[in-house]
């Protein structure tokens, strides 16, 4: 069977189970069956694939026809500039959460150094990719994952900013280590009840640990900003990402924490999505 061939039966299956993507995943998964990019694929659709290329590729679509993420069936994912390795450890980076990333370069555009902590790092996308940009900036992460601390050193040393990074085991409460310029978090925000509504692909797959907020959604960024106010240096920046229909009441507890807040932001969809508040 040649690869065009390949893609349009795997397209059928993908189709039938629902997935709104098939034609672009096809292709995804036979490039990495390949090892070749999606472009050189493309040019040669007449190609006949060996038995075990033809046995791995259906093998993938199987998988994919279950709703598993492309991300973790290729295992790797590009966020900001950067491809990212993922496994099912850790949180598929996603493309709002590169807001964060904007905003983090065009507040601090005129600091010459700085150092920052990211509380929950998962892949290490939101850290390391603010550590690629800015190569005076340091950086800490903490994570209560072994292997999503082992994921984000994988993903340092690809990425070369390694000797720039700290990692710890640790969960908020038990951290207590240094003092930052700025604190960023994305951390568990979607209530524990509404968990079954998500997507299959995500529900089914991502690590819970780091989509569960507990019953209000709120109990992991209390966490955060309760933790915050003993590491952000007098004037540091506390940026979070929440879920759309939290910001107020989360702008109430910075408040009573001694948190000025700054900016609310929305993400791709026009929802808010982001809250950066200065420590006074």
């Amino acid at each position: 069977m040649n690869i065009l061939s390949a893609i349009s039966k795997g397209n059928e299956l993908l189709k039938s189970n629902g997935i709104v993507s098939s034609k672009l995943d096809c292709e995804i998964l036979i490039s990495k069956v390949l090892k070749i990019n999606r472009a050189d694929m493309i040019l040669n659709m007449n190609k006949d694939l060996t038995i075990d290329q033809l046995s791995y590729f259906n093998e993938l679509i199987e998988q994919r026809s279950k709703r598993k993420p492309i991300a973790y069936l290729t295992g790797k994912k590009e966020f900001w500039k950067y491809e990212f390795y993922v496994t099912k450890d850790v949180l598929i980076p996603r493309p709002d959460t590169e807001i964060i990333i904007e905003k983090v370069l065009e507040l601090t555009k005129n600091k010459s150094s700085l150092n920052f902590l990211d509380i929950g790092v998962g892949s290490g996308c939101i850290i390391l990719s603010i550590l690629r940009e800015r190569k005076n900036y340091y950086g800490t992460g903490i994570d209560i994952s072994k292997k999503s601390l082992e994921i984000c050193k994988i993903n340092s040393d690809n990425l070369g900013v390694f000797n720039r990074l700290r990692l710890f085991k640790s969960d908020i409460d038990n951290f207590r280590y240094g003092k930052y310029d700025l604190v960023i978090s994305n951390p568990p925000y979607i209530k524990k009840f509404d968990l079954k509504y998500l997507d299959k692909d995500v529900i089914n797959y991502e690590p819970q640990s780091a989509l569960d907020g507990g019953l209000d959604g709120l109990s992991e960024l209390k966490k955060v900003i309760n933790n915050s106010t003993k590491l952000i240096k007098k004037n540091g920046i506390l940026i979070l990402e929440i879920g759309f229909n939290q910001s107020e009441k989360i702008k109430g507890i910075l408040k009573k924490k001694g948190f000025f807040i700054k900016e609310v932001f929305r993400d791709l969809a026009g929802n808010n999505r982001c809250i950066i508040s200065i420590k006074k």
